[in-house]
């Protein structure tokens, strides 16, 4: 029993088992979602973090130990990010006809994604950090977690946060453009791009090429609107 200890004290160490704990847990998240029919609930990211937080919790690794590991996963952020220009390009043409209608879009779901958290955070009396943290959630995590620490605010809260509205934007997405009889996959790529971010745009693009496009171009937009609203709606709250 003493040697298992040592062991795993040993291997807790080493970056190579936390980044090999990262892919393993996400392969099982795709492997459950791909079983489900691809399912919304069973959101193969929800699923990742969900074995990661009971791994951590049970070996009681803390969050520096991990990120050591899982750090190249963190860094292939931007390139992924940028590859769903990819899509974007391929749909130009369709782009062009809706150009009005998507800034119209793009500014209420923008600003109601920052004004709406900043009231409850203000209800709440969450404070100025908090409030800071909040303020760029709908928006990707490299930006988010700029955005935030030049407002004064907790880049691991915004991260866990980015996080969460892009799993329950995922989840939620399908059946609430059903209920609403959103058929256009233009409309339904673009609001969860806006809303969700990455994690949102993954799931567009699963669904229909078209809606990863708009997702994809949904999601960049809304990083640059909130980078530059975000800190005037904030101060409005101070």
């Amino acid at each position: 029993m003493n040697n298992a200890a040592q062991i795993w004290t040993y291997l807790s160490q080493e970056p190579l088992l936390w980044l090999c704990a990262t892919l393993f847990a996400y392969a099982t998240g795709d492997f459950v979602f791909r079983k489900s029919g691809r399912r919304s609930v069973a959101n193969p990211v929800l699923i990742a973090v969900t074995i990661l937080a009971l791994l951590l919790g049970a070996t009681k690794t803390d969050y520096k130990t991990y990120f050591e590991g899982a750090q190249f996963v963190h860094f292939m952020l931007g390139p992924a990010t940028v590859c769903l220009g990819l899509p974007l390009y391929d749909n130009l043409d369709r782009l062009k006809h809706a150009v009005l209608p998507l800034v119209a879009a793009l500014l209420a779901g923008s600003l109601t994604a920052i004004v709406s958290v900043l009231a409850l955070a203000k209800f709440f009396d969450l404070g100025p950090v908090m409030m800071a943290s909040l303020a760029p959630k709908s928006t990707t995590a490299p930006v988010a977690i700029g955005i935030s620490e030049s407002l004064g605010g907790e880049p691991t809260i915004t991260a866990v946060l980015v996080i969460l509205t892009g799993i329950i934007g995922a989840i939620v997405v399908t059946p609430l453009l059903n209920l609403l009889r959103i058929r256009d996959w233009r409309a339904r790529g673009f609001s969860v791009g806006v809303a969700a971010h990455g994690i949102g745009t993954a799931r567009a693009l699963q669904v229909n090429e078209t809606a990863g496009a708009f997702a994809g171009m949904g999601m960049g937009l809304n990083a640059v609107l909130t980078a530059i609203v975000a800190p005037l709606v904030l101060r409005l709250f101070q």
